[in-house]
């Protein structure tokens, strides 16, 4: 008997930690399923392969393919709707044999789950999202449940973000909550950082970083240099996952 096919489309994935936590959980729990990269550069291409597979039962979704899978879907849950954003793909047959994609959201999850215990009441009302990908639309959908307002931060100034370059002293008080949801850093390119003013930061700013590998980021050193409290997206990914696993066997 095939085993049950799931996977991490994405690209690149060299980053990427998913495989291998699959891999723990089914050796674990003794499921027989397979868990795979499926590292694809164009998103046609990809939903080609994926198509043609026998087995499949659903697949996370990566940069740059969380907003791009999105035309290629039956149908979406209502969180991955609201957030505008899809990280998890449950394939279904219907009764007329048809095998229909759901796209769901399991980072919202994740992240709430993970930020929520370091969260101080009255001190972390305002947060700075930096990068505007499908991460970060469910970085500020969670943020938002959470009591948060959120402000995205980008490269260049556009309707309802600031660039780098606007981050004053001022705004950098009045957001006491920072939180990394772009590939800046990450593995192989671990000497780079978000460009912020690191010196205005205090032991009251918390910095959340979602990537994971390294462990430490230099985004997180050099908060904590300041006294800021940080902390990588390694939860955040452990919780997530185990949320697309309910997701694709509910």
């Amino acid at each position: 008997m095939n085993p049950e096919r799931y996977g991490l489309l994405g690209y690149p994935l060299g980053h990427s930690f998913s495989a291998g936590y699959f891999a723990e959980k089914f050796r674990r729990e003794h499921i027989a399923a397979r868990y795979d990269n499926f590292e694809f550069e164009h998103i046609e291409e990809a939903v080609n392969h994926l198509r043609a597979m026998k087995n499949l039962r659903g697949f996370n979704v990566t940069i740059p393919h969380k907003q791009a899978i999105m035309p290629y879907l039956d149908e979406l849950s209502e969180d991955a709707r609201r957030i505008g954003a899809v990280n998890v793909v449950c394939v279904r047959t219907d009764p007329t044999g048809r095998v229909r994609w759901t796209g769901c959201n399991s980072d919202v999850i994740g992240f709430s789950r993970s930020i929520r215990p370091l969260l101080q009441s009255g001190l972390h009302t305002r947060a700075l999202v930096l990068g505007t990908g499908g991460a970060s639309k469910a970085v500020v959908y969670g943020l938002q449940q959470l009591g948060i307002q959120p402000q995205l931060v980008s490269r260049t100034e556009g309707a309802g973000r600031l660039s780098y370059a606007q981050l004053t002293e001022a705004v950098i008080r009045d957001h006491k909550v920072i939180v990394n949801c772009s590939p800046v850093g990450m593995y192989p390119h671990t000497d780079a950082c978000p460009s912020l003013p690191y010196h205005l930061l205090t032991p009251h700013h918390l910095l959340y970083d979602l990537v994971y590998n390294p462990l430490q980021t230099r985004f997180m050193e050099l908060g904590k240099q300041q006294g800021a409290v940080v902390k990588n997206g390694l939860e955040m990914l452990h919780l997530q996952a185990e949320a697309a696993w309910q997701m694709w066997n509910s």
